[in-house]
């Protein structure tokens, strides 16, 4: 078994983290329980930034707060220098809530709304990356009306999409997000955000896709954009000052992954920018990247206890959790693999082969299939690993299950971020037909 950032076996033969035992840390907060090794986190953020440091490049590490939005995470960011990308009026407000430096936030989305282009213009953030002709009319009208000037960049689908070890190179990119950089829509919304009196056309953007092992995918890119780029200076005299290439770095979820290091993937991107600046004669524009599962990913451990039992002889035998697709919806939704431990005996010896089902009423509330275990019972504890991304965002209520806490560890100290929802949280926005017995009596 592959262990994470500060994770360990301690002296008492459990699972810690954060120099904290984790059975200490269910026996205090419960279960099912997010936790967050914050040392990784701090260690990778740190990585990505000093790459660019190291190869004397200007730069935003931007954290993808799509992957754990929460004020304690945004203000983690912001102690370790990383400005903030938010994709929703919810994420901003998360920021401003923390306090985050608003000249450091970038808004993306595929369909913002009147309200959200209003909350990002009053609060004055860095910059919009703008998606689409309705977007980039609605907020040159709200400028305008607003007599307030902001900075835009233009999110392009370059006709690449990357995951894992491969590329595609499409001609004409099907994608609901961006400009598509081969059928003239760039060229023609980079026109009409020059000719605005309000939109101050900064750069570009673009993601080519998630969990990505390999650098390819991010090098062609860069060459497709650098030839538009020279493109557009001869014919619109544009220069980019920023190229955001976005995020989609790959983490190790089980030992079928085999990711570079964080550093890797920036020294390459580095490299190809200053190759084709150089081939063009361009200067070199601020680089932004968008790590997210990179930074949280294996740096989150879910602890569960182990409930009931089922054996199916000669098929296989169950072990269900007192939690599941609630809390970690990503293998049903599109069947990611996770490796976990006991937490309370992790090198005991393995006896069986086990799959892990989830509490809830669906028969694809699957965690894991054929897990090598020891034997296990009623209240042991399963670690999953790597649920840092992904798990608490698009956490949910399915069957009125409440939603874990999560707690930050940092040198043997913990921190509750975020509290255990309760049965009256469930209700409290619910607007009851009549008036019940049990409402008199409160």
């Amino acid at each position: 078994m592959y262990y994470y950032g500060t994770t360990a076996v301690n002296d008492k033969g459990h699972l810690e983290i954060g120099g904290v035992d984790t059975v200490e840390l269910v026996r205090e907060y419960g279960t099912p329980l997010y936790v967050y090794d914050v040392a990784l986190i701090r260690q990778r953020a740190r990585s990505f930034k000093a790459t660019f440091e190291k190869y004397g490049v200007k730069a935003q590490v931007s954290f993808a707060s799509k992957a754990f939005s929460s004020v304690a995470m945004v203000q983690l960011a912001d102690e370790e220098g990383l400005s903030l990308d938010v994709v929703s009026g919810g994420e901003l407000y998360t920021a401003i809530a923390a306090g985050f430096p608003m000249e450091r936030v970038h808004f993306h989305g595929n369909n913002k709304s009147r309200e959200e282009l209003n909350m990002a213009l009053d609060h004055k953030i860095g910059y919009i990356v703008v998606d689409n002709f309705y977007e980039l009319e609605l907020l040159e009208a709200l400028c305008a009306q607003r007599e307030q000037q902001i900075d835009v960049v233009l999110r392009i689908t370059p006709g690449i999409e990357a995951h894992t070890h491969d590329y595609i190179m499409t001609g004409q990119a099907d994608s609901k997000f961006g400009f598509d950089l081969q059928n003239g829509q760039a060229e023609k919304a980079l026109q009409q955000a020059m000719q605005s009196s309000w939109l101050s056309m900064s750069g570009i953007h673009c993601h080519i896709g998630s969990q990505i092992f390999e650098t390819t995918g991010f090098t062609i890119a860069v060459q497709k954009i650098f030839e538009k780029l020279y493109q557009w200076k001869e014919s619109f005299s544009f220069k980019a000052s920023v190229l955001n290439l976005g995020g989609g770095f790959g983490i190790r979820y089980t030992s079928e992954d085999d990711p570079k290091p964080a550093s890797e993937y920036v020294a390459e991107i580095i490299a190809e920018v200053k190759k084709q600046a150089a081939h063009y004669d361009l200067s070199i524009p601020e680089i932004g990247i968008e790590p997210g599962r990179s930074l949280v990913g294996d740096a989150g451990i879910t602890l569960y206890k182990i409930g009931s039992s089922k054996e199916v002889p000669e098929v296989r035998k169950y072990l269900a959790i007192d939690g599941g697709m609630t809390d970690n919806i990503r293998p049903a939704l599109y069947q990611a693999k996770y490796e976990a431990v006991l937490a309370n005996k992790p090198l005991e010896q393995t006896t069986e082969v086990v799959s892990i089902a989830g509490k809830c009423c669906e028969s694809g509330d699957m965690l894991i299939w054929d897990l090598p275990l020891p034997e296990a019972g009623d209240q042991d504890i399963l670690a999953v690993f790597c649920t840092g991304a992904y798990g608490y965002s698009m956490a949910n209520n399915y069957n009125r299950i409440p939603r874990p806490p999560v707690v930050f560890v940092e040198n043997g100290e913990t921190r509750l971020v975020i509290k255990r929802e309760t049965y009256e949280d469930l209700v409290r926005l619910d607007f009851p037909l009549r008036e019940t017995a049990e409402a008199k009596h409160q």
